[in-house]
């Protein structure tokens, strides 16, 4: 029977994930592209070396295959900027990625400037340079960019979907649409006002189609062993892509993605929330059959994974990032110790964009253990953060969380994750569930499944972490936790 393929460009690789119409992983590959970061607070990519990783991926993949492509769904990391020319397809500029803060005195000016309700009612997002608004007026302001009728803008999804499909198709969905600061979540459209206030022509943007629809065929020879005509047909931001692969179909089903940053998403159902402080509102995914719009609230934290990186490969503590955990394990406690990884500012529920990271509590009883378990902290006490103004903001206690991503494999992780919160932590049977999340919506749209319903019942956990500690000591930890942020958010530059 024919596969569905998961293409899966994340912030520091690529993965292409074939899945059975049983909807388990039959076979993956995966390859990392190059991080550029060439002032402090800057972060790029190289559009053409993103294309490169996915054409590699794809290719080796589907060698390994032995049974035809019923449909590609692509998933991404969301809010990166990508330009490029209409004629000659070629990028204009290295990809600006989510993470990267240049476009901050924007957001202050725009602020001061009274846009900041706009913004907020028609995007459901806030003045941040996280997004990708902010990332495209530096281009056409200072990166030398004149935007034109050639010019193309997309976020990486569009740019693979114009790749596959030879230039045939220059579209997005409203999952990575209402991360740009342009997109009216209500009416689901491109808004001229908040383009102007960006100062972003509309003739740039593109096209916007279902997350679960077919939006385009492969072309020929765009890829080795990849036929033309192959429907691509799922395509959602990865943290969407990754709440739909966590089955969250139901209102107030909560997933957390722990990756280079960790996302968490309530799905808050067909009516879109007013703009709640501290968290995002967002489309998490739009279907054509059966048609239906879903919302989710988002807490997006920007340094999880992130700060194990930078364990690896700024301090040299560990040699491998999967050290992190049974170096973590090794230790009881962090010796009082804190990280608050505001490497790039800190997100959800804080919004500070001039934060940086502190490491406070230290003693002479701090080793590389403890600073190892610190990390590891901080990812659990930032999701606490989040889920604790989520539930304020929604009015529903949490019944449990969803989690997946390359951290969920630690177990002193999710068991230390379920004491903060006081509820079940359930890890997904499939670890990859953004990747397949755009095989199910791809799946959907062609008739793979049937229903919403036939795939929750494909869903299955691999552990469930039950509040074990005591919770006077797990509560007083976290008010540790707090005080540190507050020193983190003090910080200000010289």
């Amino acid at each position: 029977m024919a596969v569905l393929i998961a293409l899966d460009a994340g912030t520091t690789g690529v993965r292409a994930m074939a899945v059975s119409p049983e909807g388990l992983p039959i076979g993956a590959r995966y390859r990392e592209f190059p991080q550029y970061f060439s002032r402090p607070g800057w972060v790029e990519h190289d559009a053409e070396e993103i294309w490169t990783a996915v054409s590699a991926t794809l290719a080796d993949l589907l060698a390994t295959l032995d049974q035809p492509v019923a449909a590609i769904g692509i998933t991404n990391q969301r809010e990166t900027v990508v330009l490029w020319d209409r004629g000659t397809g070629q990028a204009l500029h290295r990809a600006i990625v989510w993470q990267d803060r240049r476009g901050a005195p924007l957001c202050e000016s725009l602020e001061a400037a009274g846009h900041l309700e706009l913004v907020r009612t028609r995007t459901g997002l806030v003045l941040d340079p996280y997004f990708s608004a902010t990332k495209l007026a530096w281009l056409f302001s200072e990166g030398g960019i004149t935007p034109g009728p050639s010019v193309a803008f997309g976020t990486v999804d569009s740019w693979l979907l114009w790749r596959l499909t030879g230039g045939a198709v220059h579209a997005t969905d409203p999952s990575n649409a209402s991360r740009t600061l342009l997109f009216d979540i209500r009416r689901l459209e491109w808004d001229p006002e908040l383009a102007d206030v960006f100062g972003v022509p509309t003739s740039i943007l593109p096209e916007v189609g279902p997350s679960s629809g077919r939006l385009g065929t492969t072309a020929a020879d765009v890829v080795a062993g990849l036929p033309a005509g192959v429907p691509i047909s799922g395509v959602a931001g990865d943290q969407q892509a990754a709440l739909f692969g966590q089955a969250c179909f139901a209102p107030g089903m909560t997933k957390n993605t722990y990756g280079t940053g960790s996302f968490v998403l309530m799905n808050v159902g067909d009516r879109c929330p007013d703009p709640v402080p501290g968290l995002l509102t967002t489309v998490a995914w739009s279907l054509e059959h059966p048609a239906e719009v879903a919302y989710a609230l988002e807490g997006a934290i920007f340094v999880t994974g992130a700060a194990v990186q930078w364990l690896r490969d700024q301090l040299g503590l560990i040699g491998a990032a999967a050290e992190i955990g049974p170096l973590a394990a090794s230790v009881d406690d962090t010796g009082g110790a804190y990280l608050v990884p505001a490497l790039t500012g800190l997100g959800s529920p804080y919004w500070d964009p001039h934060a940086r990271g502190a490491l406070v509590g230290l003693t002479r009883g701090v080793g590389r253990a403890q600073l190892a378990r610190a990390v590891v902290e901080a990812m659990a006490f930032q999701t606490r953060d989040v889920v604790d103004a989520m539930q304020a903001a929604s009015g529903q206690a949490l019944a449990e969380l969803r989690v997946d991503g390359g951290a969920s494999v630690m177990d002193a992780l999710l068991g230390f994750q379920a004491d903060l919160l006081g509820v079940p932590v359930v890890r997904a049977a499939v670890s990859e569930t953004t990747a397949l999340g755009a095989a199910l919506l791809a799946g959907l749209a062609e008739g793979v499944w049937g229903s919403l319903a036939e795939i929750s019942d494909r869903w299955a956990h691999d552990a469930i972490f039950t509040p074990a500690a005591d919770h006077a000591a797990v509560d007083s930890a976290y008010q540790g936790w707090r005080r540190a942020v507050e020193r983190a958010k003090e910080w200000v530059q010289p």
